[in-house]
């Protein structure tokens, strides 16, 4: 920059206006209008959870108040530091995070077959396997198991009792307005359940779709697994669908009339020829 004649200095130049391109314009209404929908859905759903939460037991407006506030708040204080984190690692694992913690956030219970560490997390031939310990830590729900189980469970996991809920035959716990049976059916352990579910029977390591579980591991009863086959089973209808707890078999399910017609472990008609096959 050179003075003029006259000793004063030259006008700066304006500075260049800034210009966003028709591909950036598109971008940032995008962006816009995603965050705008996402605010109207937000302040759409507070009066529906506060109404909803008005009802629990307990509630007070105080109380009520407060979770909508902290609902809220937490949900603008995540936006930077999962931006942040999409930016530096990409989109699909931030997504998968939020997923998961979801997931978790939405998780109101759980049903336990039996305490084996495969269905119930623990150790497993000294690999560690997660399961409801893994569960609890994350959200604080009601594990429903077999009243026998119990024990079995507390010892394998390490859970406290009070974080079960202990059930007897027949009971039924509500989802909403799911309704799940739980089937008592030792054998495999003692506080092996199934649960009947909507024409779906879930059997855990009970009965597969060839085969039924092992009787020579602790806690096993070969003589009340034949009991739970033959008779606290046979209640269960034939177009009822079985889903086994492990995929032993080509299918992956199939009608109870099919497993009772082809499945090896139900084939002997006396206690005697069921137990010198699978008593060991």
């Amino acid at each position: 920059m050179h003075p003029s004649s006259d000793g004063a200095a030259p006008p700066s130049a304006p500075a260049p206006r800034l210009r966003l391109d028709p591909a950036e314009r598109r971008a940032l209404g995008g962006l816009a209008a995603i965050y705008a929908a996402r605010m109207l859905g937000l302040f759409l759903l507070l009066p529906v959870l506060a109404l909803y939460a008005g009802s629990l037991p307990a509630a007070s407006a105080g109380l009520v108040g407060l979770a909508m506030g902290a609902y809220g708040l937490v949900q603008a204080v995540f936006q930077v530091p999962f931006g942040m984190a999409s930016d530096r690692w990409g989109r699909r694992p931030v997504i998968a995070i939020g997923l998961v913690l979801y997931a978790a956030g939405s998780v109101v219970g759980a049903l336990a077959t039996h305490y084996h560490p495969d269905h119930v997390g623990g150790d497993l031939m000294g690999h560690s396997v997660a399961g409801i310990v893994d569960l609890l830590a994350v959200a604080d729900v009601p594990v429903h198991v077999q009243r026998d189980e119990v024990p079995w469970v507390t010892r394998r996991t390490g859970v406290g009792e009070d974080s079960l809920v202990a059930h007897d035959a027949g009971d039924i716990v509500t989802v909403g307005d799911l309704e799940v049976t739980l089937i008592h059916t030792p054998g495999h352990t003692p506080g092996s359940q199934c649960f009947l579910v909507e024409g779906c029977l879930i059997s855990g390591d009970t009965l597969f779709l060839e085969g039924c579980g092992r009787t020579d591991l602790p806690g096993s009863d070969p003589a009340e697994m034949y009991r739970s086959l033959t008779e606290r089973l046979s209640r269960v209808s034939d177009d009822t669908i079985l889903f086994p707890g492990h995929l032993y078999s080509a299918d992956r399910s199939a009608p109870m009339k099919d497993v009772r017609e082809y499945n090896y472990a139900l084939a002997p008609t006396t206690a005697e020829q069921w137990l010198a096959m699978f008593a060991r």
